[in-house]
């Protein structure tokens, strides 16, 4: 005879298993997500209200877009463009030669293709109606900008507006070798990491300003009107030199009298007479920007004691 415990078990383990197989029934099935496989992106029903999702012209442009061949296409273009921007030779009044003739031909070539880009992925995606659409993506927008942009040159060189410089609106070709950017994803992750990277920056560049407030306002009070003593003749009352060294200090004057007033180093632009002369003297040392000159100006007009800790300090 079945011992009355093991009846007991065998019970219970089939009730869990009616209870399992109640629970399965209640769940509704989910589909089984295949490894590897891209997720499906949500699309617009009407792509700027024409094209249905069924529409052939629309599923095409969805194929092309989605095509890694387009996309090394569209790439290879860019390149080319950066090529040509690089090639192009200006000359002044207007003046051209047969290779810039040559390329501006190939920029016709180049609009097109990038124009079809932008038409072909409006058709697929939708202009701005959702958020998939084309001009929601900061990259696509700049694309779109570009070629918005090289359209008003083409449409503005062949009307010759008189007063209006076409040269202003090519300049922004350059701006071309930034596609490169949206159309290889790695650099996008890089651009948006620097650019995350920025702002917590800003922390860094206050502690720097305020560093360079405190120097500056040091300076003001220890060598204000210092740097304007020069070597002046005592008959002529002329400067002896040309290039007049500042005096006073660990210089001092040969023949004549040392006095003022010369507007000091860099036509009077290095001084710590004001605030802001102060500012732009401490930035300038700072940057290790002939902050030696500085320095020995110092020494030359009050001494060499302790003005050398100020500018060491500041240095490091």
């Amino acid at each position: 005879m079945p011992n009355k415990g093991q009846t007991k078990d065998e019970d219970t383990a089939s009730e869990f298993e009616k209870l399992q197989e109640e629970i399965l029934k209640a769940t509704p099935q989910t589909k089984r997500i295949q490894v590897g496989a891209k997720p499906q992106v949500e699309r617009i029903e009407r792509s700027i209200y024409l094209f249905s999702l069924k529409n052939p012209i629309r599923l095409k442009c969805i194929t092309v877009v989605e095509w890694k061949a387009f996309e090394f296409f569209i790439l290879a273009t860019i390149l080319a463009t950066c090529v040509s921007l690089a090639l192009h030779k200006p000359y002044p009044n207007g003046d051209t030669n047969d290779l810039n003739l040559f390329l501006e031909k190939i920029e016709v070539i180049f609009m097109v293709i990038f124009t079809g880009e932008c038409v072909i992925k409006i058709v697929a995606y939708g202009f701005y109606q959702h958020e998939e659409a084309y001009l929601r993506n900061t990259w696509n927008f700049i694309d779109f900008s570009i070629v918005m942009i090289g359209f008003m040159d083409i449409l503005l060189s062949s009307l010759s507006i008189e007063g209006f410089d076409v040269k202003a609106l090519r300049a922004f070709r350059v701006l071309r070798p930034l596609r490169l950017v949206s159309g290889v994803p790695s650099l996008q992750v890089v651009l948006n990491a620097i650019l995350m990277a920025i702002f917590p920056l800003f922390h860094i560049a206050l502690l720097v300003l305020f560093v360079i407030i405190i120097y500056s306002i040091i300076g003001l009070q220890m060598f204000q009107g210092l740097m304007h003593k020069a070597c002046f003749d005592n008959i002529t009352g002329v400067l002896i030199d040309d290039d007049p060294r500042l005096c006073g200090g660990n210089y001092q004057c040969e023949t004549g009298v040392c006095r003022e007033y010369i507007p000091g180093p860099n036509f009077g632009i290095t001084n710590f007479d004001n605030f802001i002369l102060s500012m732009l003297t401490v930035f300038q040392c700072i940057t290790l920007e002939g902050w030696t000159d500085v320095l020995y100006w110092i020494h030359d007009s009050m001494g060499s004691t302790w003005q050398w800790a100020y500018f060491v300090s500041m240095v490091i």
